[in-house]
């Protein structure tokens, strides 16, 4: 049977402990009660005979053949002359499953019986990728698993292909917390992420033949069900929407909250292994489901639409990933996603801390909570109104507990791109929670000093009206707005930037105030990092295994520990080494063209230099800038002489990424679209030239995701991160691509500076103004704009080349070009110069194969700073204050 938790009754704890534990059994399933000596017991029947019973981890083959056998009978309901390789690997990701469960349940009594301090990962996405591959490598069965396959009739390449990537995330926000995730499990750190399980993710990409406009269909990754989740139907959370909320008149600040609609969130856990370690964490993904279902009389009734109103409207929370907000019921849905995650997300971590039978005032000494940016913000206002409405604790007291339990990510260096909500629609959708953030701004009812913000910025800052205006959390306006990212800094312990450019550009252009207000001691950094197994050992097996057999050093050694990849610079020199280095590199660029071909029909030379760019589309990372780039490179092969063009460099570019229009959260501009378009129509043109596509030659490759990254990376020679300096916060695709011995060219901007620092500049290619110099030239751009033509005539001309129409349009590129024509906000009028003499070092370096080979060696060497192992110990350590748990 089912047990429901109904939100606004938690911390009213159970008649007995006895009761308690049966309680906790019945939602975690693994909670051991203990005889009058304080010592385990046995729950019921005869121990012998459950121990007799209980299954290991299957590793050996002929237990792994019986096991994916057993499930191909009875999981699928299959038989051996029907089974395919979507079947097979139903079953081989079952079995794997199992496997998962074992060391998850055994992660969990360990967790339940040490009682240590806890953190959450709340991210509104996780682009986890396929799992099948990292399970097998995490759990150390993966050559076991291929062989029970091979004898079962099936190769386990094919199998791991029938595998969708899991559509719960969009881009680096997303990755960057899959990869925290395995590192927390791998550092055998007790972190749990909490998200929502989207029936659609953001969109399915594709591209219309005809004239290269992006399509957006529906991505149902669900459809063949999930082997990876597993359905928790016992725990499930009460959350509210609407109402009514009444104020107590005693002065507490307390309140009632009460009506409105009130929606069911279902659990979903996504077992999280450790690499080289039985530590098995967890993701637990909610979905929306109505509280009451099926409106049975107004079906008899014949109202058939009202029988199922209340059904949709729940489980539409859940429906999609950023949904569109340019309506109003975009933008509730959106507001109304963020408060059911963190909803019930701070349920499930109440519920669990009352297990362990502490005073709530302790409850910051057990629980650090990470906001993954400003979309899980509002859980400082519901862990307040869980604190001061349900527990009674005084106003001051719950403030403190508040803000020694949150820590905030910022993930952006845009001011337009901190989050806000209209007043009107938190005061409809949240009236309670609406109510709190104006106590914690100030409200006279509240007598404490110490909880009025703004009291408190006015007696430091007397009469700074406009330091006021800057730190108050609603923005006057009409609407007014609440600005998330201030409520995220009051309400947090620390906050960290996420490179070492982007923390102090958070600290001088976003929240300087905040700084003066709370000194900086408040403010951090912590650089981002990637899992080495995924990005690594899974995506390159061949240079991992060229590393481990060079280092002279286990694999699962130097996976965990990344600086050990230093080693390698002491066969930098080793013409031996080099010539494997780069065949493993040529080996990577056959794979991707082989998958070009099969995608797309066209062959490709793998001995060119491949350049690539694969990340989301936005004005700001500047896929423009490329594009451009790569019609001058045309343009000017075209201009040479048959014999000249043989001196030519010869470069594939491989573009990826989608352009989501509807989407303002990332302030996306209906234009991107047109980039891609661009991209494709040039594409077309430049590999049909047959006086230049030996020599050059295009491709932008649809519905971009990790396992597509897991083959564009290994190849790359260069790849391109170009933002606008001052703009990108710290990257991640960056150290994938030069962990895997791709070069980088980008501007001095995010953790392409860190990079830089590591690997050398001498093994980078920098182009581009520095951050300092951005607005001067906005300015410049504003008062005193210059012709493109007088800045940049090679520009100019590839502009002019592009209205032309040669690329096709009739005229449809022009709002884009005008951007570069006119304000050129992105300044790439400005960069370009500087990036086609970046471009032109590149091929000069290239040419000389042995310095590049060189080149490539220490950048992989150099990368060990860039290990999310790194990222996550600094966050346990300097953030959260947790400790690893070894079972």
């Amino acid at each position: 049977m089912t047990s429901t938790i109904d939100i606004t009754s938690i911390g009213k704890p159970p008649p007995t402990a006895r009761a308690k534990r049966r309680h906790v059994r019945s939602l975690t399933g693994d909670w051991p009660e203990v005889d009058e000596k304080g010592q385990e017991k046995w729950p019921k029947g005869d121990e012998k005979s459950w121990k007799a019973a209980l299954r290991g981890v299957t590793t050996e083959s002929p237990e792994i053949s019986k096991s994916i056998v057993n499930h191909v009978q009875t999981s699928l309901a299959r038989a051996p002359y029907n089974i395919d390789d979507f079947g097979a690997y139903q079953a081989a990701a079952l079995s794997v499953r199992d496997n998962l469960i074992v060391n998850w349940n055994s992660t969990q009594l360990e967790y339940s019986r040490k009682s240590p301090k806890r953190a959450y990962y709340l991210s509104l996405e996780f682009l986890m990728g396929r799992t099948l591959s990292n399970a097998l490598l995490n759990l150390g069965v993966l050559d076991n698993y291929s062989s029970s396959l091979s004898s079962l009739g099936f190769s386990l390449e094919d199998i791991l292909v029938q595998e969708r990537d899991a559509a719960l995330g969009n881009g680096g926000l997303g990755r960057l917390a899959a990869c925290y995730l395995d590192s927390s499990a791998t550092q055998e750190l007790p972190v749990w992420g909490y998200g929502l399980r989207y029936k659609y993710g953001i969109f399915q990409q594709l591209i219309k033949a005809d004239d290269g406009t992006q399509l957006e269909a529906p991505d149902p990754w669900l459809d063949h069900q999930n082997p990876w989740e597993l359905p928790r139907l016992d725990v499930t959370y009460e959350v509210r929407f609407y109402g009514n909320a009444q104020r107590w008149d005693e002065g507490t600040g307390r309140a009632t909250w009460s009506g409105g609609q009130e929606v069911l969130a279902v659990a979903y856990d996504v077992m999280i292994p450790g690499y080289g370690t039985k530590n098995t964490n967890n993701l637990r993904l909610w979905e929306s489901k109505p509280k009451r279902g099926f409106d049975l009389q107004s079906f008899n009734a014949g109202n058939y639409e009202r029988s199922v109103e209340s059904s949709n409207s729940a489980a539409a929370i859940t429906s999609v990933l950023y949904p569109n907000d340019h309506t109003s019921f975009g933008k509730e849905l959106r507001l109304k996603q963020q408060y059911f995650w963190t909803a019930a997300s701070l349920a499930d971590m109440l519920r669990r801390f009352k297990h362990l039978e502490k005073p709530i005032s302790q409850f910051a000494e057990y629980n650090a909570i990470q906001l993954n940016d400003t979309h899980p913000t509002l859980a400082i206002v519901e862990l307040m109104r869980i604190l001061v409405d349900e527990e009674e604790v005084p106003w001051d007291g719950a403030w403190t507990i508040v803000t020694n339990t949150f820590f905030f990510t910022n993930h952006t260096v845009l001011p337009e791109a901190l989050e806000k909500w209209s007043v009107p629609l938190l005061e409809h959708l949240l009236p309670r929670h609406l109510q709190i953030i104006f106590d914690i701004v100030s409200h006279p009812a509240i007598i404490r000093e110490s909880s009025l913000f703004l009291q408190s910025v006015e007696k430091k800052f007397p009469g700074d009206r406009e330091k006021l205006s800057r730190l108050s959390l609603i923005e006057e306006g009409f609407p007014k707005q609440v600005r998330m990212a201030n409520l995220a800094v009051v309400g947090s312990r620390r906050v960290n930037g996420v490179a070492e450019l982007h923390s102090d550009l958070v600290q001088k252009n976003l929240f300087p105030d905040f700084v003066e207000f709370y000194g900086k001691s408040k403010f951090g950094n912590v650089t981002n990092g990637i899992t080495p197994r995924r990005w690594l050992d899974q995506c390159n097996p061949s240079l991992s295994a060229l590393i481990t057999e060079t280092l002279k050093i286990e694999r699962n050694v130097w996976l965990k520990d990344l600086y050990k990849l230093e080693g390698l610079l002491a066969h930098v020199n080793d013409s031996e080494f080099q010539a494997r280095w780069a065949a493993v590199k040529h080996q990577n660029k056959e794979r991707l063209a082989l998958f070009v071909e099969r995608q797309l029909g066209i062959k490709i030379d793998a001995s060119a230099l491949f350049d690539v760019q694969i990340k989301r589309l936005h004005e700001y990372k500047r896929q423009t800038l490329n594009i451009l780039g790569v019609i001058h490179r045309y343009l000017l092969i075209k201009s040479l002489k048959p014999e000249e063009r043989k001196k030519v460099v010869k470069k594939v570019v491989f573009f990826a990424g989608k352009a989501a229009p509807a989407c303002t959260l990332f302030k996306m501009s209906t234009l991107l679209p047109l980039t891609i378009r661009l991209i494709v129509n040039v594409a077309r043109v430049i590999n049909a030239d047959p006086d230049t596509n030996q020599y050059l030659s295009l491709f932008f490759l649809p519905d971009y995701s990790v396992s597509l990254a897991e083959i564009l990376i290994p190849a790359s020679d260069i790849s391109q991160h170009i933002s606008t300096a001052g703009t990108e916060a710290s990257g991640t695709s960056n150290m994938k691509f030069c962990l895997n011995g791709g070069l980088l060219v980008g501007t001095v901007d995010g953790a392409n500076i860190e990079i830089a620092e590591e690997v050398g500049e001498d093994n980078v290619f920098f182009f581009g103004h520095l951050t300092p110099d951005v607005e001067d030239l906005r300015y410049q751009h504003t008062y005193h704009p210059i012709p493109v033509e007088e800045k940049s005539p090679a520009l100019a001309h590839v502009l002019n080349t592009v209205s032309s129409g040669i690329f096709g349009g009739d005229g449809v590129y022009e709002p884009l070009l005008n951007t570069v024509r006119q304000g050129d906000f992105y300044i790439l009028t400005d960069d370009f110069d500087s990036y086609i003499r970046a471009l032109e070092m590149v091929d000069e370096a290239y040419s000389d194969r042995t310095e590049w080979i060189k080149k490539s060696i220490r950048t992989s060497a150099k990368m060990g700073k860039f290990s999310s192992d790194r990222a996550i110990q600094d966050y346990a350590q300097e953030y959260w204050n947790i400790e690893s748990v070894k079972l």
